[in-house]
């Protein structure tokens, strides 16, 4: 009788207490027994040099041994108190000296929690209700964040298309959708709709689509012609691009953003970062009652996390940090062109060093129905190839880590060169 792998018996029994079989996240049917810097090894004992690092929080790899002494530290004083302590006060302070929009800062959760949050405060200080949302934008999964987020069938701008159940109509009748990356058509829809949109929230680089040159300034100015809150969902792009986001790397400040992933240094938090009196809205005290923002949550601001979020953005404080990841990334860009020119099938590689994506289109890639009408056949052979050849990575989105080392560089050019004779045999 031939032995069932323990991956195997770990999808068999997820099956019978996980809907789906999973965490809502990843392909169910793997299952990671444990990291170290940028390699990753399954239950069956398969190991591979990690491109998804968590999606997106494991900056510095796993089991960075600076940021473990930190967290070791913390435990014994504490693991959570629902109270003020110390290092969540530190830590806020070095974001809000990080980011050009940081004058007050208040921790959630979540990145997701962040934006939602971010978009109650734009309500709350305009008094408008509309959202305007980029089609293909992931904002975590509040109902006006799971509009138009993936939609499979093309609607008419602005019409929004709910990507899930069990959210009410009302909802759609306060979101406009646009494409990203067109100028005019945000012009043409906040002359319609301007006066009664409390919030413009973009993710300044879309997943992996950058903003052409100029588009993240029209977002500024037009906010500011129409007195509406711009929000950069930074969750993804905070401290990644550069120590200062973005909105840094771009030089365009929003009102306001959102934070996750880096931040908490493996460990789960979030925050909402930006003007002082936009933020008042959290304070009672200054805003009054009626115009009151209620924030509050269990684990916002847990000091572990906090530790280990301080210790992350030490480390990537330090000369060469950045310069080190691009480094990473161009190379890793570089072999993939070299790879995918030797077997003649058009693509593009779409996003920036930190953070990108090989897209099977022969077309410019700049907004969301460009990747969605790309060769998914040819995505879904290179990446299944890509992980049977020993790299962990969604089909979405390449994130290199500071922990990368010449040998996982080399399996990692091994593995692009057979992957991409794959899609021609």
């Amino acid at each position: 009788m031939k032995k069932t792998s323990p991956q195997a018996e770990w999808a068999a029994r997820a099956k019978e207490v996980l809907p789906a079989g999973g965490l809502g996240n990843f392909d169910p049917s793997i299952f990671i027994s444990h990291g170290k810097a940028a390699r990753v090894w399954d239950e069956d004992g398969n190991e591979f040099v990690d491109y998804l690092i968590g999606s997106g929080p494991m900056l510095l790899g796993h089991g960075n041994e600076e940021v473990q002494e930190a967290i070791f530290e913390q435990i014994p004083k504490g693991m959570t108190f629902f109270a003020n302590n110390s290092a969540g006060v530190e830590l806020a302070e070095e974001i809000c000296n990080a980011m050009p929009c940081g004058e007050k800062l208040r921790f959630v959760a979540s990145g997701g929690e962040a934006n939602m949050y971010a978009l109650r405060l734009a309500r709350a200080f305009t008094g408008r209700s509309k959202i305007l949302k980029f089609e293909g934008g992931y904002h975590g999964m509040s109902a006006e964040a799971q509009m138009s987020l993936a939609p499979t069938q093309q609607a008419n701008f602005p019409q929004p298309i709910p990507d899930s159940a069990g959210i009410p109509d009302s909802v759609a009748s306060e979101m406009v959708i646009a494409p990203f990356n067109d100028f005019d058509y945000v012009k043409s829809i906040l002359a319609e709709y301007g006066a009664d949109i409390a919030a413009i929230i973009v993710e300044p680089l879309q997943r992996i689509v950058p903003p052409l040159p100029g588009f993240l300034q029209l977002l500024r100015d037009e906010a500011d012609k129409h007195g509406i809150i711009l929000i950069f969902d930074e969750v993804v792009t905070g401290f990644r691009f550069a120590y200062g986001g973005a909105q840094a790397h771009y030089g365009v400040t929003p009102d306001l953003c959102a934070l996750g992933k880096v931040i908490g240094g493996g460990f789960p938090l979030g925050a909402v970062v930006g003007r002082a009196d936009i933020m008042a809205h959290f304070d009672a005290q200054i805003v009054g009652r009626d115009k009151w923002l209620m924030q509050m949550g269990t684990l916002a601001g847990n000091p572990v996390a906090a530790v280990a979020g301080l210790k992350t953005l030490e480390i990537l404080r330090r000369p060469g940090t950045y310069e080190k990841l691009n480094l990473f990334g161009n190379s890793i860009m570089d072999m993939t062109r070299t790879a995918l020119d030797a077997v003649g099938l058009p693509y593009q590689i779409v996003g920036e060093p930190s953070l990108f994506e090989v897209v099977f289109t022969p077309h410019p890639v700049r907004n969301y129905r460009d990747v969605l009408n790309a060769d998914t056949t040819a995505t879904n052979r290179y990446h299944a190839a890509l992980h049977q050849l020993g790299i962990f990575k969604s089909a979405a989105k390449t994130y290199p880590c500071l922990a990368l080392t010449d040998e996982d560089l080399a399996i990692t050019e091994a593995a692009i060169t057979r992957a991409s004779k794959y899609l021609i045999n």
